[in-house]
């Protein structure tokens, strides 16, 4: 289906091995990305300048300077395609930070996005490697919303086939688990690669091959907030979930549903008994 220009969605990582170490300490990684219909929001005005204004419920502490991956990618994208013209650009923050769902990295493809459509250039390609420089996770959000496994440290990207239709809760307990430190605490990085995804699953046998993979940094993440197995037993425990993972480096766990309507009444069931948990159901997008 296509997507929002300007809509950054979470990514999911919906398994993640790490295989090993490169020089220079980057973790080498095998994962299986998808992206929820759910995101931040980025909309772009004609002005002289360009410039960021961050409003939304997870809007507090994110920079609106040049330390932000918005401007980051905006500026590339300038500077690389003879760009002179500005943008007021306006992000609505509605995923939460350091939460295992790339959302800084979805938000700077989503400016790469809209902006070669806004000023009409060309848009870099998910295998560019400046695109790599915006941050690890961006070359596959570039790739958005089409699933991709993603090796090596985020730029080798192999293309799938639709994954099978079927509703998320994505939950996170309120916690921020910084990447750096998930990664300071795994205890081995050589470990075996993602099993080859079969084609044509449907939704049962797609929940047996994903319980069947990792990911290795759960337990490091679980360690530094124990507030994620709370939030898996809790998904675990409801109706209509037929399989709880951990995306990414955490905290943001994901229950698989068979349907958008399993999703929704499970994100009700878990918000009613979690009022301080970010609850969002959404469907899986491929």
């Amino acid at each position: 289906m296509p997507l929002d220009k300007g809509l950054a969605p979470a990514k999911i990582n919906l398994a993640l091995h790490v295989t090993g170490v490169r020089a220079g300490g980057y973790h080498l990684l095998d994962s299986l990305v998808a992206f929820a219909g759910v995101g931040d929001q980025l909309t772009a005005l004609p002005a002289a300048e360009l410039t960021l204004e961050v409003t939304g419920p997870f809007s507090q502490g994110v920079p609106v300077d040049e330390t932000n991956s918005v401007l980051r990618a905006a500026r590339l994208l300038q500077e690389l395609r003879g760009v002179t013209q500005g943008a007021r650009l306006k992000l609505v923050k509605t995923l939460p930070h350091a939460a295992g769902i790339g959302s800084g990295s979805s938000d700077a493809a989503a400016a790469l996005r809209l902006l070669s459509q806004f000023w009409g250039v060309e848009n870099f390609s998910p295998s560019d490697p400046e695109v790599l420089e915006l941050g690890a996770d961006v070359p596959v959000c570039l790739h958005a919303p089409a699933p991709a496994r993603m090796r090596g440290i985020g730029e080798v990207l192999e293309p799938l086939p639709a994954l099978p239709g079927c509703g998320l809760v994505l939950v996170n307990p309120g916690v921020e688990v910084p990447t750096g430190q998930v990664f300071e605490r795994l205890e081995r990085s050589d470990n075996s690669a993602m099993d080859a995804l079969p084609e044509r699953l449907d939704h049962a046998g797609f929940v047996e091959w994903l319980a069947a993979q990792r990911n290795d940094l759960q337990a490091p993440a679980e360690a530094l907030a124990p507030e994620i197995g709370q939030a898996l037993k809790r998904l675990r425990a409801t109706p209509g979930v037929d399989l709880a993972l951990m995306s990414g480096s955490g905290a943001t766990c994901i229950g698989l549903c068979r349907d958008m309507g399993r999703a929704r009444q499970a994100a009700r069931t878990i918000q009613l008994s979690q009022m301080g948990w970010w609850v969002a159901p959404a469907p899986l997008l491929s």
